[in-house]
């Protein structure tokens, strides 16, 4: 017969708290879908809106009035937070929760929309491209945080990978030699990190932030004693192609945007995949989670501690260089002082918005690059909305990730704390 404890009888006989985060979520999306309806209802025209599958008006794909549209998305969204403030269908929480914020999202479009259009392939390929290197700095974030190792530094990386790409690219006219120059980019401020952090036991935040520093100075200094005197020879790379696969290029919508692409896109989705199975279902990620979370208990059955958090430090540092390659090999062509423009610290905020996780990273690598497609979108049709506005709610969603409102966001137990043997 089993015994049960008094701890246990406790805890069931408790009553679950009132304010338990379901219902906190709920009322938020009672407010943003009371929003929705009231004021984006009454603001749209009553004109409709185009979402189109080509970058003109013509093959639309939806057409819905935009005052009416707003109305129904945003009751949509104070539905799903009613039924997450009653406790009902508790099983589908986070089902609930997304539709909310999507709804939301589109009672918010119809009203920007009406009377224009809104073409989904060049939004979404907008995104992806917005998206990518905050994907791939976010990914290298992961790869050292889990280990318990702190990286401010994915700027720098980015700085050094740009960099990197665009001289040695350059140089050797090779776009393949460029995106490996870019890679080494990377690895260089990692290692620096790493020898600072894990060996020296620096404050990890504080390298981080010296680092990014010091890539912008080399790589400023550079720029105008090679690239700027001398453009054709040290800052002129050759662009990476984009490949197409017959078939699934075709698809709308969709195959443009992933089958008709740069190698680095594919490279990226394929890391988001596999760094989330290494993770979860293989002995190299039981050991880095076991690093990150209690590094003491991992070294007494034998793990290296500072060996490993080598190993995914300077993983990151490629990872980290390959999104810098984006900034000079597929975005621009060319190299210019700070040309990354703080989106190093950006990928940072999506490591801490997708809570540490690979697929949680790219999720809100996607949203960050998406709010800023949606800016250059207003701006581009005279919204009354400031895209200022629309730049500002990745921060603030990542806030309110971090505040706790959408659940608490736990980084690993032993990040940022240096390992010293006893």
């Amino acid at each position: 017969m089993s015994t049960t404890t008094v701890e246990e009888l406790a805890e069931v006989a408790a009553p679950e708290p009132f304010w338990t985060r379901q219902r906190r979520l709920g009322v938020a999306l009672i407010l943003l879908g009371a929003v929705a309806a009231a004021l984006f209802g009454a603001l749209a025209p009553s004109k409709d809106a185009r979402f189109t599958l080509t970058e003109d008006a013509s093959g639309a794909a939806l057409a819905i009035n935009g005052q009416l549209g707003a109305v129904l998305f945003g009751v949509l969204t104070l539905v799903a937070g009613g039924l997450l403030v009653a406790g009902l269908l508790k099983r589908w929480s986070n089902a609930l929760l997304v539709t909310g914020i999507v709804t939301f999202v589109l009672s918010f479009l119809c009203w920007q929309v009406a009377g224009q259009f809104l073409a989904l392939e060049d939004t979404l390929s907008g995104t992806m491209d917005l998206a990518l290197p905050l994907i791939l700095g976010a990914l290298a974030g992961v790869l050292g945080e889990r280990s318990g190792v702190v990286n401010v530094a994915i700027e720098g990386q980015f700085l050094m990978g740009a960099f990197g790409g665009a001289l040695i690219g350059t140089m050797a006219g090779s776009v393949w030699a460029g995106l490996i120059s870019a890679a080494v980019g990377g690895v260089i401020i990692a290692a620096i990190l790493a020898v600072l952090s894990i060996r020296y036991l620096v404050d990890q935040t504080v390298v981080g932030i010296v680092l990014n520093l010091f890539a912008l100075g080399v790589t400023g200094f550079l720029y105008e004693r090679l690239m700027q005197p001398d453009a054709a020879k040290y800052n002129t790379p050759p662009q990476m192609p984009r490949w197409r696969i017959p078939g699934l290029a075709d698809i709308p919508v969709l195959g443009p945007v992933f089958f008709h692409a740069t190698l680095l896109l594919w490279i990226a989705l394929a890391l988001v995949l596999v760094i989330y199975f290494g993770l979860n279902r293989t002995r190299w990620g039981l050991r880095t989670r076991a690093v990150g979370e209690h590094p003491t208990a991992a070294d007494t059955v034998g793990i290296r501690v500072r060996g490993l958090r080598y190993l995914n430090v300077l993983l990151g540092g490629v990872v980290a260089g390959l999104g810098g390659a984006y900034f000079t090999l597929v975005a621009t062509g060319s190299f210019t002082k700070n040309m990354t423009a703080g989106a190093g610290f950006i990928a940072l905020a999506a490591l801490i918005f997708g809570r540490y996780s690979p697929i949680g990273a790219f999720g809100a690598a996607l949203f960050f690059g998406f709010a800023q497609k949606l800016a250059f979108y207003l701006a581009a049709i005279g919204s009354p909305v400031p895209n200022q506005f629309l730049s500002m709610l990745p921060y603030i969603a990542t806030i309110i990730a971090v505040a706790g409102l959408v659940g608490r966001v736990r980084a690993p137990a032993a990040d940022g704390i240096p390992y010293v043997k006893s």
